[in-house]
């Protein structure tokens, strides 16, 4: 099958959304279908406004429509809401073709964090954004629940995965070389240093031992002075990266916003058990129940500090074995059942009518068993 992927989000963006994409269509031209991702890297840009790192197509419209028009998709998939996200969207009615979409990002909270934008404004356009859509791709069924509520319509139940190799399993955690040892335990924070990430509750917090910080953004530079006692270690290689998680004791997921956090699921793949609050994405990642009534793989509390106390009592062949639960093929056949045919001639509306080989995906819960070797 050929699939078309339009996203604002791709490397060298550095962020869940991009890791995602990236591992999808790794996974589906693995799987044989032909991936055309159309991203920034092919249009001229500028940077979006506050957000150092990442650039936006400019008046896209003209070229995508090319490259669509060359391609010719048996399927349309939109991965965000941004100018291509927006371009894609024109170019679908237009010729009266059938598209998917996808919600990975709570942007209406993001801007309310930054410019005070009222979240109900934000939503109404994002609202606006998906209403064609023959399938809204939602992480987390938290989140599908929201979005249902605010009026969003054909939503899917998606999920995400991990790639076990890359961050591979210890069972006591590794001396980080390129800092040296450090007073124990070490709790780390993984994402961009943003507006919406809540990163302070987690600066805030009287915490013994060390706290590092894995990641840049806009509120960095302010960030690293009023806190000097934390390790700041910048932009890592996803090599580096998985050193890092494997070297704390502790991984803290402060955010409120995101949907679903993929970054937790990578730490509890090298053993690092997680704190977070009881919201969207932790919900999903460590709500599922121990036999004991512990959260598997973790921690989730109001009070992060508490969290934290607790996610540090969980062994960390747990955290390892709750990262299993969570696989790329699954995630890509779960992405391949929610498909349609672009050239199903109602211009996309109603529910979804599956273009590829297989529909297992419309069926299957979001966390499907598959097991990898630990």
């Amino acid at each position: 099958m050929k699939i078309a992927l339009v996203t604002d989000a791709w490397k060298p963006q550095v962020n869940g959304v991009v890791t995602t994409l990236v591992e999808l269509v790794k996974e589906l031209t693995l799987a044989g279908h032909a991936v055309e991702v159309i991203e920034p890297g092919q249009f001229r840009t500028r940077p979006c406004p506050g957000y150092r790192g990442i650039d936006l197509a400019v008046s896209p419209r003209a070229h995508l429509t090319k490259r669509l028009d060359a391609f010719e998709p048996d399927a349309i998939h939109l991965a965000t809401e941004g100018p291509l996200g927006w371009a894609g969207r024109a170019y679908c009615l237009k010729r009266k073709l059938a598209f998917t979409t996808a919600f990975h990002t709570k942007f209406p909270e993001i801007v309310n964090a930054a410019v005070k934008v009222p979240v109900s404004w934000g939503y109404a356009l994002m609202r606006h954004f998906h209403r064609p859509s023959s399938g809204v791709m939602v992480p987390t069924f938290s989140v599908l629940r929201m979005l249902k509520l605010r009026g969003f319509t054909n939503l899917r139940a998606w999920t995400h995965g991990v790639d076990t190799t890359l961050f591979e399993y210890h069972a006591t955690p590794r001396i980080l070389e390129a800092i040296g040892p450090l007073p124990r335990p070490i709790a780390l924070f993984v994402g961009r240093v943003s507006y919406e990430k809540n990163i302070e509750s987690f600066l805030e917090m009287d915490f013994p031992g060390s706290k590092l910080v894995c990641g840049v953004g806009p509120v960095e530079a302010q960030l690293k002075r009023r806190y000097p006692k934390v390790h700041w270690l910048g932009l890592l290689e996803r090599t580096e990266l998985a050193k890092v998680y494997a070297a704390a004791d502790l991984f803290v997921f402060p955010s409120h916003a995101d949907t679903f956090g993929l970054v937790m699921v990578e730490a509890m793949s090298t053993g690092t058990p997680v704190a977070a609050y009881a919201v969207d994405g932790p919900l999903e990642v460590l709500g599922r129940r121990h036999a004991n009534g512990r959260s598997l793989g973790g921690a989730m509390h109001d009070n992060l500090q508490q969290a934290c106390f607790a996610a540090l009592a969980v062994p960390r062949h747990e955290a390892r074995q709750r990262a299993l639960d969570f696989s790329w093929q699954h995630a890509a056949d779960v992405f391949l059942g929610h498909l349609v045919s672009a050239r199903r001639g109602d211009g996309g509306a109603g529910a979804p009518e599956v273009s590829s080989v297989t529909q297992q995906g419309v069926q299957r819960p979001m966390m499907g068993p598959t097991r990898h070797p630990s």
